[in-house]
């Protein structure tokens, strides 16, 4: 089937409207969300006051990985990133669209949960009751208000998320300063701070693993920065050290409320809490009205979550779109706004159905799979990019960009196969059943687009043309 060759005006590239400024802002609003408000009780339950060990390990994996992205999207500054990393490297299609639907999931059900939970804090926050019904309408509108700011513009999406992200970060720093407070003014256990206490049934080092899961999902979110390349100025230039300090200052802020919640609060009341950060600022002030802010400081840091899962997911879209790994028809754009709206409603469908059957009730076990189960694909994909940057040596590029140590991949690789073992991360069996019905989903869809190029003569080998690439070729 041929294609015109002529350029159809608002179908290429996207907007450059990214600078270090609001990439920094977009990678720190990224990682920080509602996990932080509520895992260190869990994290607690697992290693007891050594919480902070945990964050610190999540770190260092986060780090590891984090330089692997950056060889590669300073080496490919393109919207697709792991899938396209995935293909370059092993030229595989199975495994690139299997890789791109594990990322675009994990973002899509990340935003769905991240929906119900805001329609929930809503709910609290005005009075308005435990419908049901309610809280579905609200999850729905919320993430149409989401698509609506998606359309709109990457810039008017990132401007968002700048308040977003000072609102949610203000929320951390008050725990800190007063947790500060009353640590200055005699509080504070320092014995609780080096005190391991592990569940009965685990030893140490699955407990600690255990804990480390946990502590993951929040340090998760710098990696779909990348995705928006396309839209970053100069990225080979800016994304290292911007990245890099993103994450530096995330996890800073994990490690200092995990240290201050354990030096305020005995570990069994930490245990097990739902807000275990509210207990924290009522025990260091106790006539301080953390009840009435924290609900709204996590309803806009849930929107924030939300917002920028999606633009992920639709930028993966776009991008595999124009690889041709996913349907030509993903990667048109608004002529004037020059956003990718057909990859923006795709997802948006994909979430309301997400929102409709499975994040009626955030607070339920399915929110909590769907948390460990998004840590659990995107760690099952940070191994494959990381196994990436050592094949991808192979094949130098015309510019300069980001080389990391040799040794760290090799290392990320380890880690990540380690943190993904069912007998060795200490995760419940109910997430590998999740993520084996979403890859059963992603392998069905595989087939059919698989059977519809071989039956229109287009077979998926070698390097993958970009739409312009088959323009010149005049092909499709």
């Amino acid at each position: 089937m041929a294609v015109s060759d002529k350029p159809v005006q608002g179908t290429h590239e996207l907007k450059r409207v990214l600078g270090p400024k609001l990439l920094l802002l977009f990678i720190i609003g990224d990682i920080l969300g509602t996990g932080i408000y509520a895992l260190t009780g869990q994290v607690a339950a697992e290693v007891g006051g050594a919480a902070w060990l945990p964050f610190i390990i999540a770190f260092t994996v986060a780090l590891i990985t984090a330089c692997s992205y950056l060889e590669l999207v300073t080496k490919y500054p393109q919207a697709a990133g792991a899938a396209l990393y995935a293909h370059k490297a092993f030229g595989i299609h199975f495994v690139t669209f299997l890789v791109a639907f594990t990322v675009m999931s994990s973002g899509i059900t990340s935003a769905s949960a991240a929906s119900g939970a805001f329609a929930s804090n809503f709910m609290i926050g005005f009075g308005l009751g435990e419908a049901q019904g309610t809280r579905l309408l609200i999850a729905i509108v919320f993430i149409l208000l989401i698509a609506a700011v998606n359309l709109r513009g990457v810039a008017e999406s990132v401007g968002l998320n700048v308040l977003l992200t000072c609102i949610e970060l203000s929320g951390l720093l008050l725990v800190i300063l007063i947790g500060m407070f009353a640590i200055f003014g005699g509080q504070a256990d320092w014995s609780r701070v080096v005190a391991f206490e592990t569940p009965e049934e685990k030893n140490v080092i699955l407990a600690v693993s255990t804990a480390t899961s946990l502590a993951f999902f929040a340090m998760v979110g710098f990696e779909d920065s990348v995705n928006m390349a396309e839209e970053t100025k100069d990225p080979s230039r800016i994304f290292p050290r911007i990245m890099l300090t993103g994450l530096g200052i995330t996890g800073l802020v994990y490690v200092l409320v995990s240290i201050v919640a354990v030096a305020l609060v005995p570990v069994g009341e930490l245990a097990g809490n739902d807000t275990p950060l509210v207990t924290v600022v009522q025990t260091a002030a106790p006539g301080f009205p953390i009840n009435t802010l924290l609900p709204f400081i996590s309803l806009f840091a849930v929107a924030n979550t939300a917002l920028l899962n999606m633009m992920m997911a639709s930028r993966l879209l776009y991008g595999m779109s124009r690889q041709v790994v996913l349907p030509p028809f993903l990667s048109k754009v608004l002529p004037g706004r020059r956003t990718p709206w057909a990859a923006i409603v795709f997802t948006t469908a994909i979430a309301l159905a997400l929102i409709t059957y499975l994040s009626l009730d955030p607070q339920g076990p399915v929110a909590l799979l769907l948390g460990g189960t998004t840590s659990l694909l995107l760690l099952a994909v940070f191994g494959v990019v990381n196994a990436s940057v050592l094949v991808l040596r192979r094949q130098p590029v015309g510019h300069d960009h980001f080389t990391t140590p040799t040794f760290l991949p090799v290392i990320g690789v380890i880690v990540c196969l380690y943190l993904v073992l069912p007998w060795t991360s200490g995760r419940p069996i109910e997430q590998y059943g999740i993520a084996g019905a979403l890859l059963a989903l992603g392998i069905i869809l595989w087939a059919v687009t698989f059977f519809h190029r071989r039956n229109t003569g287009y077979h998926m080998t070698g390097p993958i043309p970009t739409i312009d690439e088959r323009r010149e070729a005049g092909t499709h």
